[in-house]
């Protein structure tokens, strides 16, 4: 074992825990026990989702925990971060300023129905909890793929402008906070980002050491 932390693993919204697979092995092989649930991120609010994975994260995991999300896991995980012990978190494309593509689309039925309450609150994130623990933040660079459709529509719709960096679904500058601890952005779309082997290499060095290579 590198040491008695459990990582938490969590994927973003619509997706499950095996979205996160890949970056579950390459925790594992270093070293690290991990807890990697899948939620029902279409069917709850942001708090609601929040506080029965804090429940049972505590009843699941001991020790130290650390963290590393995805999407909406890391928005996820600032909401519950002052419930558990957590020692360090990554967190991969989150939107931590809000996302403009969820406040261009949220009043529509179709996004509401798909997306659930949870979707809807991404808008704005003004009202987040600021987290505590030290982390990190790993954003995606690659505005245009065909395995994310999202990255079509933005495009489409003009929602990016085309010299303004992202990763097809959130943009670079709503990923970041002043108060993270590293940067740094990967050539990857959203939806693949985690399983980019630059960023399962970043993740493990903060893990390990509280800071980028």
């Amino acid at each position: 074992m590198t040491d008695a932390s459990t990582v938490v693993v969590l994927h973003g919204l619509a997706r499950t825990h095996l979205s996160m697979r890949g970056m579950v092995s390459a925790l594992e092989r270093a070293g690290y026990r991990t807890f990697s649930p899948s939620y029902p991120s279409r069917h709850g609010t942001v708090e609601s989702l929040a506080k029965s994975l804090a429940e049972r994260i505590e009843k699941e995991c001991s020790g130290e925990l650390m963290a590393v999300t995805h999407s909406l896991g890391g928005i996820i995980w600032r909401h519950m971060a002052h419930l558990l012990p957590w020692r360090r978190a990554v967190l991969i494309a989150p939107p931590n300023r809000g996302s403009r593509v969820a406040r261009a689309l949220r009043d529509r039925a179709a996004f509401q129905w798909f997306y659930g309450p949870a979707g809807y609150e991404l808008g704005d994130g003004d009202a987040w909890p600021t987290p505590p623990a030290p982390f990190a933040v790993i954003a995606g660079s690659r505005a245009l793929a065909l395995g994310n459709p999202t990255s079509w529509l933005t495009r489409a719709t003009k929602l990016f402008d085309r010299d303004e960096p992202s990763d097809g679904t959130v943009l670079v500058r709503e990923t970041t906070l002043p108060s993270m601890t590293a940067f740094a952005t990967v050539d990857e779309t959203h939806t693949r980002i985690m399983d980019h082997p630059d960023t399962q290499r970043l993740v493990l060095s903060f893990l390990r050491a509280g800071a980028f290579d």
